[in-house]
């Protein structure tokens, strides 16, 4: 069984991004994490979903399903929570040009949503992902902006995560690579620019060492190398997160620091890769160990490092992070457009009122051998 509180602490800043309001006073009535009766976790965000679905509010619906079965499936609850979700999502969905897709890969199944993919006008690919704690229809909602810039957008999840039944392990980043392939004839994918954040984020820039087809990555608070291996800080991560490794994984949470050893990645595959890598840190992350970041300060040669003082997923730091991590595939792509630069008015005036600085003041989307 969950431990309550913590699933409160940990969900505030998934509630934040997926800008659902009156969160607090829901979580209030939360009490236990004990099947799906009144003041259960699963009951209190359901009952909210339901409401918003009779209305015909379904990205509503979705987005409160979607913390309903928080943090992953461990029963028929959260299971019912996370169809019911699905099929919010697909009924907002349908009427804004999303499609469902299912990639059959060697390895499993990746059901996905997409936008602006054809066969005879293949577009640069943005591919999406949350962490091991989120679905797809977190995400999703996105996807419309990504056609209006010209994009082709396809948003999946991690393996074990929602409907993505691969397995989750060290070779896990192989799936990008199938995932190009099979999109192959409707994007144009050697133009790919990975949107990632979380552990998803570790998965892309183990694929781009390996996947010249990916261009650009952009993630946030992702684990690179210590998280993996430093076992005095995996004792003390918090218990959500070692659960939900456990079950994605399928082993025993005592057998995880043997597990997770051979996924991090070296120095030299960090130094190899020539493509922008934007990263947003938190400096008071209670996941990502800060030995992370600064490995990739000291060997990834086109970083834009920009650090919060925030806890993990920067909560308090969303609407940054989001115009952020926009502005980071545009200018990966070289555009240098009206949005661009709204966008980074935008930042630079969050970045004020916070007293922020801007980065590490380089600029990572120019080739170093431009």
């Amino acid at each position: 069984m969950n431990d309550v509180e913590e699933l409160k602490r940990f969900v505030v800043t998934h509630a934040k991004a997926q800008n659902i309001s009156g969160y607090r006073e829901l979580l209030g009535r939360i009490r236990h994490d004990d099947g799906n009766a009144p003041g259960s976790w699963v009951w209190e965000w359901s009952q909210r979903a339901e409401q918003w679905y009779r209305r015909g509010r379904f990205l509503h619906a979705a987005r409160h399903f979607t913390m309903a079965r928080f943090p992953f499936v461990d029963g028929a609850p959260r299971q019912t929570a996370l169809d019911r979700c699905v099929t919010s999502f697909g009924r907002w969905a349908r009427e804004r040009g999303i499609e469902r897709l299912d990639l059959a890969l060697p390895e499993g199944n990746v059901r996905c949503w997409a936008v602006g993919l054809s066969t005879t006008e293949r577009r640069p690919l943005v591919l999406m992902s949350g962490g091991i704690v989120s679905v797809k229809e977190q995400w999703a909602a996105a996807l419309p902006a990504m056609a209006r810039l010209g994009l082709a957008g396809v948003v999946i999840e991690l393996p074990g995560v929602g409907e993505n039944t691969l397995p989750y392990d060290r070779h896990s980043w192989r799936m990008i690579s199938g995932i190009l392939d099979a999109l192959a004839d409707r994007a144009d994918v050697r133009d790919t620019y990975a949107l990632m954040l979380s552990f998803s984020g570790h998965l892309a820039l183990r694929c781009a060492v390996a996947d010249p087809r990916i261009r650009g990555v952009v993630t946030a608070c992702a684990p690179i190398a210590a998280f993996f291996t430093d076992t005095e800080w995996q004792a003390r991560l918090p218990r959500v997160t070692v659960d939900t490794l456990a079950h994605l994984t399928g082993v025993d949470s005592r057998e995880l620091p043997d597990t997770l050893a051979p996924w991090a990645l070296c120095p030299e595959q960090l130094a190899a890769l020539d493509i922008p890598l934007a990263y947003a840190a938190s400096t008071r992350d209670e996941i990502i160990p800060p030995a992370d970041r600064r490995l990739l300060g000291a060997h990834v040669r086109r970083l834009d490092l920009v650090e919060h003082d925030d806890v993990h997923g920067s909560p308090r730091h969303v609407l940054e992070n989001r115009l952020w991590s926009v502005r980071a595939v545009l200018r990966m792509q070289g555009a240098r457009t009206a949005l661009t630069w709204a966008l980074g008015s935008g930042l630079g005036l969050l970045r004020a009122c916070r007293g922020l600085g801007g980065g590490n003041g380089h600029d990572p989307y120019r080739s170093s051998s431009a």
